[in-house]
């Protein structure tokens, strides 16, 4: 789709805040039981992008957490893998070679994260970088200065050629390794750098009308990170392009997810606003680097009655 001003501005309501965040929270305080708890533990598992994105990352510290990926709890073959591993550019071969083929996912984050302040061209080797070095996945991360300054020409220019960019060097990796491969675009909005809700609404619009496979509510290094209320303003603008368009967005919220009663809270906001049909990772994923376990000393709690100590589990 080509930008268009009249369209965006038919979908760029104003968002009454009090509402989103009582709706959000009367959602979140939703009680899920006993096999349906469960299931929804298990769901939660199967839709994280385990992340590390720190400057003291390496080989080993990534491997680690890709054996947490595939095996968050070694032994217990009822426990999915994740749907990905997030790492930074350099740590993308070793992350791939230590997934194989175990059908977790490789996503990278690109294009100057997490501030964005790079010239276009050196995004885009970003980019193809990460895709021939085996990125299943590109989160990238918009310009929110040019946001803010209400060029939504330029965001979604630079959106629309990074998603080519993921396209073209999907067949070029495809072409070269002889394997057919389609690598996904994550659009990351930094909400909390976009200052109003219906600033959050005009940008999830922009990065679907961009190409954007998912929108992502953040970085995690800006707070507010992802919040129940700003992420259902976002799955509101999904469903309404949805409506409009007939093509399907992902969405990620990202950054502050810590607990198992976080990740179902976020899981029924997309139930209750898109319907089963988005409650798989081909299209929800929750960006976290720490609440697997959690979750996984709740499905134990399920079956036991009982909580296990921290040192039960592996570190993430």
């Amino acid at each position: 789709m080509n930008y268009s001003k009249n369209f965006l501005n038919n979908f760029s309501l104003s968002i009454d805040e009090i509402g989103a965040k009582e709706r959000a929270g009367m959602l979140a305080s939703r009680s899920i039981k006993t096999e349906s708890k469960m299931q929804a533990l298990k769901t939660a598992i199967s839709m994280i992008d385990l992340t590390t994105l720190e400057g003291k990352d390496s080989e080993g510290k990534v491997h680690a957490m890709c054996q947490k990926a595939i095996h968050p709890k070694p032994g217990d073959d009822s426990i999915p893998h994740v749907a990905a591993v997030c790492v930074y550019p350099n740590m993308i071969k070793f992350a791939k070679e230590a997934v194989r083929d175990s059908g977790v996912h490789i996503a990278s984050v690109a294009t100057a994260f997490p501030s964005g302040q790079y010239p276009l061209k050196l995004k885009l080797e970003d980019v193809k970088r990460c895709v021939a070095d085996g990125a299943d996945e590109i989160d990238m991360v918009i310009s929110r200065g040019e946001f803010l300054s209400g060029d939504y020409e330029f965001v979604f220019d630079e959106i629309r050629q990074i998603k080519e960019c993921c396209v073209n060097s999907s067949v070029e990796y495809s072409n070269k390794h002889n394997v057919k491969r389609d690598v996904h675009l994550k659009v990351i909005l930094e909400t909390g750098e976009l200052e109003t809700y219906d600033n959050v609404r005009k940008a999830s619009f922009i990065g679907m009308m961009a190409g954007g496979d998912f929108i992502k509510t953040s970085t995690g290094k800006v707070q507010p990170a992802a919040t129940l209320p700003v992420t259902l303003v976002m799955l509101e603008a999904i469903r309404d392009y949805y409506n409009a368009t007939g093509i399907k967005t992902g969405m990620k919220p990202a950054g502050g997810i810590k607990t198992a009663k976080d990740a179902i809270a976020y899981l029924v906001l997309v139930k209750e606003t898109l319907g089963d049909e988005w409650l798989t990772p081909d299209l929800f994923r929750l960006g976290a680097s720490s609440v697997l376990n959690d979750i996984l000393m709740q499905i134990d709690k399920q079956r036991t009655g009982f909580y296990q100590g921290a040192d039960y589990y592996t570190l993430d």
